[in-house]
């Protein structure tokens, strides 16, 4: 028997189906062509975190039963995946099941593969953006919170009923938002909800492609709302435009602190892809602490689709003192 070196082997192995989503950053599907590459090691992974790879694979087997991992490998200096950490996982599983991955478990196989080192558990509103996803990508129905969501989006019920809202509700809403009435719903939401239900309703839209018309609402939002900014903000994740048009206008607030920092590091990184926009982030990330600092700037400068323009950005004649400072205290810090 051929050894079993990457996951889409073991899997297809095992004869089963799969799908891969990354639960990272955001939570969004990976192109099979493009997991293939990746477990290849031909290609960086394209949203890491905090130096690894965090992402479900949702497999099946022939009677269409769903089973899921949900895995966080550590990357190397590269991005790409750490190969040895692959291969222990590998194989721990062949040794807990063999090549039957969809059997019925005993309680010491079920342990075996609830404690392994490359287990995570994904934040209530991300397995519930992945719940919804998989269902509408499998073309199963929406969860049983959905009607209830719907009629509270749209204002069948007061808005002191939010209570009663669940994440996949609203993440059934979400990842539909092109279905029937629901980009109506939800902007109706974002201007009449309890402001309760406007925050965990962005923290679902975070996730799913918004329309331009929608973007414009979530930025208005941004620039009158008090103390929820940052939902707002997190909201636009998939825009890139109104993504950079939010930092812009937060800078010209005064308002680029710590949060709203971190929270463009890890949800509005596509702004970034912007110069002027990148030099606003990194003068006022320079302001920060410098653990702060070199903290947010590894984390963003090991996104592929960033490397390259941040690296440059530093190497700047043009950055100001406080940058060139935060600059040296990374590089003393990375040789200690």
């Amino acid at each position: 028997m051929a050894e079993l070196t990457t996951l889409g082997q073991l899997l297809g192995a095992a004869n089963s189906q799969y799908q891969v989503y990354d639960l990272g950053r955001r939570v969004q599907h990976i192109d099979m062509m493009a997991f293939h590459q990746i477990e290849a090691l031909n290609s960086p992974y394209p949203f890491p975190i905090q130096g690894h790879a965090q992402f479900a694979l949702v497999f099946w087997n022939q009677h269409g039963q769903e089973f899921v991992w949900f895995l966080k490998l550590p990357l190397d200096e590269q991005g790409l995946l750490n190969p040895a950490a692959r291969s222990q996982f590998i194989k721990m599983v062949l040794e807990a099941l063999g090549k039957d991955l969809t059997q019925a478990l005993s309680d010491e196989q079920q342990q075996q593969l609830d404690n392994h080192p490359f287990a995570f558990r994904p934040s209530q509103e991300k397995l519930a953006l992945f719940n919804a996803l998989v269902r509408k990508q499998l073309g199963q129905q929406a969860s049983g919170q959905y009607e209830f969501a719907m009629q509270y989006l749209s204002g069948q019920l007061p808005p002191d009923q939010w209570q009663q809202l669940g994440f996949q509700g609203l993440a059934d809403i979400c990842v539909r938002l092109n279905d029937l009435d629901h980009l109506q719903a939800v902007s109706y939401a974002l201007e009449n909800a309890a402001p309760q239900a406007i925050a965990a309703l962005c923290q679902c839209l975070e996730h799913v492609s918004i329309p331009a018309v929608l973007a414009d609402k979530l930025l208005a939002g941004l620039k009158t709302a008090d103390d929820q900014k940052l939902f707002y903000l997190r909201a636009l994740a998939s825009c890139a435009d109104a993504s950079t048009q939010a930092l812009q206008w937060l800078a010209g607030q005064q308002q680029l602190n710590a949060d709203t920092l971190l929270t463009i590091a890890a949800r509005n990184w596509t702004a970034l892809k912007q110069e002027q926009a990148r030099t606003i982030y990194l003068e006022a990330l320079a302001l920060q602490e410098q653990h702060f600092f070199n903290q947010i700037f590894a984390d963003i400068v090991s996104i592929p689709a960033l490397r390259n323009e941040l690296l440059t950005a530093i190497r700047s004649p043009e950055r100001s003192v406080q940058l060139s400072a935060a600059i040296g205290g990374l590089f003393r810090a990375t040789r200690t």
